[in-house]
């Protein structure tokens, strides 16, 4: 009989606590494990990526879609809200009955295995995503010798991992400090990395029997059920009570609480909009549902920041400070599971920490039922506004452009997009189109490096979608900068999986325009410098051929009137698609008014200094520009 080892030991407690999937990458450090996976008969199943920082992208992405076991995270481009789940996250609201089983485990090897973790655990940091990671060492009895791949991993991770980062010294420590590592990734929402040296690894795993100086442990975490005191609720009733002009910003802390949301702002008679993190938490089909707020935002949201007189927080940590009301000019309430995020953003009068459903139920009861009444011109004046933000949306997607608008590439997705889809999003100017112009069903997950604004994230993000649930479509919307990051290596492993799925439809959709559009933007509207080519073109990639290589379908689109088809052609398929769309980069990313109308000068100096290459971005620019003073005023 095979002596049970501590890496045995390991993977048995991986299974009690629940967890059916590893991402990662072999390597000498951590190959012990690897070979307990092999003889481990219940699993958990090992996912190979192609990189191990494309690896933990997928772990952190398998924590965020388990938002239904836990409360996991959700995600924006930089600046961006730091929300999540567990009991003490940041910009949410909790919700009982959580379990582990969806939490994300990542496996690497030491040196450059664990050094290519960071970007993904960073990820999960600053997104408060709970995952654990086990990382191998070289044997203990070298370390401190400047052995070859040796690093000094505490040291390496200590800022990532601040909650929990643990070498593992001898046998007897094994089960403690993985329940440990998990109990506080659940508890804190964060990232805990567990290093276990190779020589330890094979050491014979140990029996606890109570004696002085070991612990034995349980794999178990619960949540607590979190309400705030009545006295604040009251304060904060009579506060909402006195609003004229009332509104909700709704982050990603609103997940369990949609019901609740809709019910609010219909008795308060107010006005919704969301963060980017947010979005996918309210059905913005109802006619007072503003959309996203921020720099990436509508301006009917910005409409309503500018216009409230009383605001109310619901799970949210959005940093875009600059689009909330101006201090001293809206009263505020916020509502959120972590007491360190109320007035973190806003200076709030009442802050009610709790669980957002149980919160809105509790403030609910004591609000004045006539309130909605005496609002309805403020309720009219939202309804205008956020038809007219709709009506501009259709306009913009039909704007022409040389030759697809990246714009109508999301517009035609919205009638299409199936309701049972799960989405994944790179970072980039995709997700301002996906903001502004995708109208999502409410079944629809959505999920992105948020905080953190990783490129290349999409595939890998898309991936862990899939392999959780594969009976559903999974629709990844990339750039080419991060397709051509790591999207493409992971293609490889789309190619190698699909197989095994019961719906093949992973449907990668790249807007190609050759430029990294959102830098370049940048540049032009922060620095009033002109687009440098050396640093922004892209080579050319044959992202549809390619997908043909690997035994999917392709499909190329240089005709706006084909998306429709495109995107028809795509879920209809019997195997993975990409969609190589090729769109314009000279699509302008423009704030919403009044802050847009304020950048245009620079973002005008830029464009000016491209001489004839800019004249066609500066026209697009101009004309967005007039749509928005038309419909929603300047400055």
């Amino acid at each position: 009989m095979t002596q049970r080892l501590v890496a045995d030991a390991m993977v048995e407690r991986l299974n009690a606590w629940g967890v059916r999937r590893l991402f990662g990458y072999s390597g000498d450090g951590i190959n012990t494990f690897i070979g307990a996976l092999r003889r481990s008969p219940g699993g958990p199943e090992f996912v190979q990526a192609r990189h191990e920082e494309n690896a933990a992208f997928m772990a952190v992405a398998h924590s965020k879609y388990g938002v239904g076991q836990f409360g996991g995270g959700h995600a924006p481009v930089a600046p961006a809200e730091a929300g999540a789940g567990g009991p003490a996250p940041a910009g949410t609201a909790g919700r009982e009955g959580r379990d582990s089983q969806g939490i994300g485990v990542v496996v690497a090897t030491q040196g450059p295995g664990a050094v290519h973790l960071l970007n993904g655990l960073y990820d999960a940091k600053l997104d408060s995503t709970p995952v654990v990671a086990i990382v191998g060492q070289q044997n203990s009895t070298v370390i401190g010798s400047q052995y070859q791949q040796e690093i000094d991993l505490l040291s390496l991770f200590k800022d990532v991992a601040a909650q929990f980062c643990q070498q593992v010294s001898t046998p007897e420590q094994v089960p403690m400090v993985l329940d440990r590592a998990f109990r506080t990734a659940l508890a804190t929402s964060s990232p805990c990395v567990v290093i276990v040296p190779h020589d330890v690894q094979k050491q014979p795993a140990a029996e606890l029997e109570g004696a002085h100086g070991t612990i034995a442990t349980a794999p178990l975490w619960s949540t607590p059920r979190t309400v705030p005191d009545g006295a604040d609720l009251d304060a904060a009733a009579r506060l909402l009570d006195a609003g004229e002009r009332v509104m909700l910003l709704v982050g990603q802390g609103a997940r369990w609480a949609r019901e609740e949301v809709h019910r609010m702002a219909l008795l308060l008679g107010a006005g919704i909009a969301t963060s980017l993190l947010g979005k996918p938490y309210v059905d913005e089909s109802l006619p007072h549902a503003a959309g996203v707020m921020g720099h990436l935002g509508t301006p009917a949201s910005a409409m309503l920041l500018n216009s409230c007189d009383t605001l109310l927080i619901v799970g949210s940590n959005d940093p875009w400070t600059e689009f909330y009301p101006k201090p001293g000019t809206a009263r505020a309430v916020q509502i959120d599971l972590s007491g360190k995020q109320v007035g973190n953003r806003y200076p709030v009068e009442v802050a009610l920490v709790g669980d957002a459903a149980a919160t809105l139920r509790e403030l609910a009861a004591r609000l004045d039922p006539a309130g909605a009444e005496r609002r309805r011109p403020w309720m009219d004046t939202v309804g205008r506004a956020v038809a007219d933000w709709r009506s501009l949306c259709r306009e913009r997607a039909l704007t022409p452009a040389e030759p697809v608008n990246p714009e109508r590439v999301v517009h035609e997705l919205t009638p299409r997009l199936p309701h049972d889809a799960q989405l994944a999003l790179d970072v980039g100017s995709c997700v301002y189109w996906y903001a502004r112009q995708l109208l999502l069903p409410p079944t629809v997950p959505v999920q992105f490096c948020s905080t953190l604004a990783s490129m290349g994230c999409g595939v890998p993000y898309g991936l862990a979608a899939k392999l959780r649930e594969p009976g559903r479509p999974a629709v990844v919307l990339a750039g080419d900068g991060g397709m051509q990051m790591s999207g493409i290596a992971e293609l490889v492993t789309v190619a190698a999986r699909w197989r095994d799925w019961a719906d093949p439809r992973f449907v990668v959709c790249v807007f190609n325009n050759g430029d990294l559009a959102e830098v370049t933007w940048e540049m032009r509207e922060t620095e009033g410098d002109p687009r440098y080519g050396p640093t922004q073109d892209l080579p050319e990639f044959p992202y549809a051929r390619y997908a043909e290589l690997l035994g999917m379908r392709g499909i190329e689109v240089t005709d706006p009137e084909r998306l429709g088809a495109a995107w028809e052609e795509a879920f209809a398929a019997d195997t993975p698609v990409v969609i190589d769309v090729r769109t314009d980069p000279a699509v302008p990313l423009l704030a919403p008014f009044p802050d847009g109308a304020r950048k245009l000068e620079s973002m005008r100096a830029g464009l000016e200094q491209e001489g004839p290459a800019g004249r066609h971005a500066l026209e697009l620019l101009q004309r967005y520009a007039e749509q928005e003073e038309r419909l929603f005023g300047g400055a």
